[in-house]
């Protein structure tokens, strides 16, 4: 059986399938990656300078656009080059580890909003303990255990996908270096591969999914206690925009995993995909700054100050 190290590079094939679009497609990529990376770049800036938002919630949003401005950098400027050049090669290396930080990417991404829905349980069910609860010492660790278990629980996928053997295609039907697309390739048994991924997806995913979901039954609950129109009104304000982004997160993720494999449906992954690739981090900023009068408050006063 051939060795993995006689594999030097991948092709990715992109939107090849529409060739009268790759050049409308890299402009529109291209538009919407600058649009994200400048509005998450924003956001952490307001969030920095305003000391008035030095508060859990935006403390965990700032690490989300970290997050979200590093995984766009991973993935869309090599589909652009693809899209603009034609070039779709990709070395070994590079597809690991492309693959590698997309992943960890979703880990941290699904632990950081578990720990934002944290938050807004805290605050709404236990208004008068919050402060004391959600101290900075409790959100600097949240963070730093989202992070660290999103880069550590990826290394043993990341090795094992290294050692595949890809003995005949070499071309990735996707628009980056998806673990699934990388599997489908090898002719080695990937039996070991696909239940470290089963394992993943329910200690990185779904145990996420249900803490968050155990969260808004209480928090919702709480809010339909709540006597007063005006008072339901804010407790909502304060998680709507939280609880959008993980239902287009979750919603994009279950459409492109959650498919019967006898089905092809590669056109529809590839567009789902550039959903919680691209749309989710161009929309985090949007979401948060339309629905945070904070934020807006603050970035008013941003666009006000004088130059001097």
């Amino acid at each position: 059986m051939e060795n993995h190290t006689d594999v030097t590079e991948f092709l990715i094939l992109g939107f090849s399938e529409f060739p009268e679009l790759q050049f409308p497609l890299f402009v529109l990529f291209s538009v919407l990656y600058l649009i994200a990376v400048l509005g998450n770049l924003l956001i952490i800036c307001i969030i920095c300078a305003d000391r008035h938002l030095h508060i859990p919630m935006y403390f965990f949003l700032a690490n989300l656009s970290v997050l979200d401005i590093s995984s766009l950098t991973v993935t869309v400027p090599k589909l652009l080059t693809i899209l603009l050049t034609g070039n779709k090669t990709i070395s070994f290396s590079e597809c690991i580890i492309q693959m590698y930080w997309f992943l960890t990417g979703l880990g941290i991404e699904f632990l950081l909003l578990t720990a934002m829905a944290y938050d807004r349980y805290v605050a709404i069910c236990n208004p008068l303990r919050y402060t004391i609860v959600m101290n900075r010492k409790v959100c600097v660790l949240l963070a730093v255990i989202s992070w660290l278990t999103g880069f550590l629980e990826v290394i043993p996928h990341a090795i094992v996908t290294s050692q595949l053997s890809f003995c005949e295609s070499k071309t990735i039907n996707h628009i980056f270096c998806d673990l699934t697309a990388l599997i489908k390739l090898s002719c080695t048994e990937t039996s070991v591969i696909e239940m470290m991924t089963f394992a993943e997806g329910v200690f990185t995913a779904f145990t996420p999914f249900l803490l968050t979901l155990t969260s808004y039954v209480f928090i919702i609950s709480t809010i339909l206690k709540i006597r007063s129109k005006e008072g339901k009104s804010k407790a909502f304000s304060t998680c709507s925009s939280h609880l959008t982004v993980i239902i287009l997160l979750y919603g994009s993720i279950i459409g492109v995993y959650n498919q019967p494999r006898s089905v092809d449906s590669t056109h529809e992954n590839k567009l789902i995909t550039v959903i919680y690739i691209i749309i989710i981090p161009l929309l985090n900023p949007l979401i948060y700054s339309l629905r945070s009068k904070e934020l807006k408050a603050a970035l008013r006063k941003v666009i006000r100050r004088k130059p001097y």
